[in-house]
């Protein structure tokens, strides 16, 4: 079943799903900085746009753009930056 998840006033939206090869959400954020918290490893992968990331224990802010892909440890909290209506596809491991 698709489940439909909505954060920040509805300014970020995703898809949640499972296929083969495990859960996986696909979404779309607004323009906008918010800060996520993670409850398993997880991998986001830019579909369109692009997303600006502070991840944990960074001191400097990384630029992820189309067919680009970071990952982010399970139980910590990072930030992300959208200067652009930008979408990607999160993979929970």
């Amino acid at each position: 079943m698709i489940q439909v998840n909505e954060y920040f006033d509805g300014t970020v939206k995703s898809l949640a799903y499972e296929s083969p090869e495990g859960k996986s959400t696909i979404g779309v954020m607004e323009k906008g900085e918010y800060e996520f918290n993670t409850s398993q490893k997880e991998y986001m992968t830019v579909i369109e746009g692009e997303l600006v990331v502070l991840l944990p224990e960074a001191t400097e802010w990384k630029s992820f753009k189309k067919n680009e892909t970071f990952s982010v440890d399970a139980h910590v909290s990072f930030k992300v930056r959208s200067n652009e209506q930008s979408s990607y596809l999160c993979k929970y491991a």
